[in-house]
């Protein structure tokens, strides 16, 4: 599998880069064959395994502010990135970078689709036995208005079902109760949006969804504003955590509860894998003119892998011209 251009790499981003980063490049170019090349500071990335690299002197740190760092480092690495997408020399870029600034640099170099109003962070939520449950917006704007969640809702079903392979994708709002008349007035003034006919060119609106059916068959692509789906998105990570940790405690506890788990061991490892983000690779920023793959910060080199290859797979499907047609121009009600 190569798409036409190859993916562009940040190799400076995130909390385990430049060597988790670089391998993860290496392990998506021996192990699924993709073209790509690694950006970043040529002295720092060691054994790059005959991989291309690209110089940028510069790194954004994860506390820089993230509008302020990609105009002040212009030759940062996250930055060439964008560059190398928006000037036809990339299909895609990946980076485990300041997500602010991951955010910005895609949308100061490579801009937005013609009428996306504000892009979104698509983040695939694990569903054990199911496909991912994809919310979105997990962070990239903490007030919204009711015309950018239809379109949240809109890019969100196209990526879906590209992404997952379902043709009508279910499309939910997140609100405090299933019925119409529930939730904010941003919610409400949504939900009459997207009852209209024809408000979604790919999937269907299935109305609202609460909070506990994010983690549920029931729904394939979650709709709310950037505040509350951050707050969803880091709540359920630290849940899902503590609990495995807890978990993995007291299998060890005792030599009993030890060969109990020697014998449910193999269950349970198909488990651990579908609720461990480095599986999916990290969200995709929807609305920009072009694929770019946000990785979580301590991204391993499994982790950057699979976003390589989540990128060039969005890159070969034509995603962004997807999105482009998926698109319609909202009106407030």
């Amino acid at each position: 599998m190569s798409p036409i251009l190859p993916i562009a790499v940040d190799a400076m981003g995130g909390d385990r880069a430049p060597d988790e980063v670089v391998a993860g490049a290496r392990l998506a170019h021996d192990e699924h064959g993709i073209d790509l090349f690694l950006v970043g500071r040529p002295e720092a990335l060691g054994d790059a395994g005959g991989l291309e690299v690209v110089g940028a002197s510069e790194v954004i740190d994860m506390g820089d502010d993230p509008a302020g760092g990609v105009r002040r480092k212009k030759d940062a690495s996250m930055v060439r990135c964008a560059e190398a997408v928006r000037d036809g020399r990339a299909s895609a870029m990946v980076s485990a970078g300041n997500t602010g600034a991951v955010m910005a640099s895609a949308l100061l170099r490579m801009g937005r689709i013609k009428g996306v109003q504000r892009p979104a962070i698509a983040t695939p939520i694990p569903v054990p036995g199911s496909t991912p449950t994809v919310l979105l917006d997990a962070g990239a704007n903490a007030e919204c208005a009711a015309p950018w969640l239809v379109q949240f809702a809109q890019m969100g079903a196209v990526f879906f079902a590209e992404r997952f392979g379902v043709a009508e994708p279910r499309v939910a709002l997140l609100s405090i109760g299933e019925e119409p008349g529930k939730g904010t007035a941003l919610v409400k003034e949504t939900h009459a949006l997207l009852s209209e006919p024809g408000s979604l060119a790919a999937g269907k609106f299935i109305g609202n969804v609460e909070g506990r059916d994010v983690l549920s068959e029931n729904v394939d692509v979650v709709v709310t504003d950037g505040f509350t789906g951050n707050v969803v998105l880091k709540t359920l990570e630290g849940g899902v955590r503590f609990l495995v940790d807890r978990f993995l405690s007291a299998m060890t506890s005792t030599e009993e509860y030890q060969r109990a788990t020697d014998v449910l061991l193999p269950a349970l490892l198909p488990l651990n894998e579908q609720l461990d983000p480095d599986t999916y690779g990290g969200a995709m920023l929807l609305g920009i003119d072009g694929v770019c793959i946000i990785s979580h910060g301590s991204s391993s080199s499994q982790a950057i892998r699979n976003a390589v290859r989540v990128a060039a797979e969005m890159a070969e499907a034509g995603l962004v011209d997807r999105l482009r047609a998926a698109v319609r121009p909202q009106r407030t009600i």
